[in-house]
């Protein structure tokens, strides 16, 4: 026996479709910029780890972003050669790499974050609080 009366009145079924929409929106937003959307979060991420201490390792990058850490690698490989980040030895540490953003991928991300912040706005509002808390308790359950 169902709980729902049909697919849509299940939550999950609903989230399926809604991501399915948000991630056509995104590829449609990110392609003027040519960045995919896995090159865009990681972009995005490393900007944030950098503003907020130290240029990121590619694991600790892999981790905030929550991608495999092989695809973060060669994801990262595409980045710099496209001239967007440059990787360097840590000193701390020869087997890790530094992640640093260029001018070039500072100023594209920055393009990049506001486009994304635009569509989040035109689909789930301008104020998202409680959808926001909804998400963060589903994820919470996870942990």
């Amino acid at each position: 026996m169902t709980r729902f009366s049909g697919p849509g009145e299940s939550p999950g079924f609903l989230l399926w479709h809604v991501t399915l929409a948000w991630q056509r929106r995104i590829r449609l937003t990110l392609e003027p910029l040519d960045l995919t959307h896995v090159q865009f979060v990681l972009l995005a991420c490393c900007w944030w780890l950098e503003d907020h201490g130290t240029p990121p390792r590619q694991q600790t990058l892999a981790a905030q972003a929550g991608t495999d850490i092989k695809m973060t690698s060669q994801v990262i490989a595409r980045l710099e050669a496209k001239g967007l980040v440059s990787r360097t030895v840590d000193a701390g540490d020869t087997r890790a790499k530094l992640v640093r953003l260029t001018t070039a991928g500072r100023a594209l991300v920055g393009k990049a974050v506001t486009a994304v912040e635009r569509v989040d706005a035109e689909m789930f509002g301008a104020e998202p609080g409680p959808l926001l808390g909804a998400l963060k308790s589903v994820l919470d359950q996870e942990e």
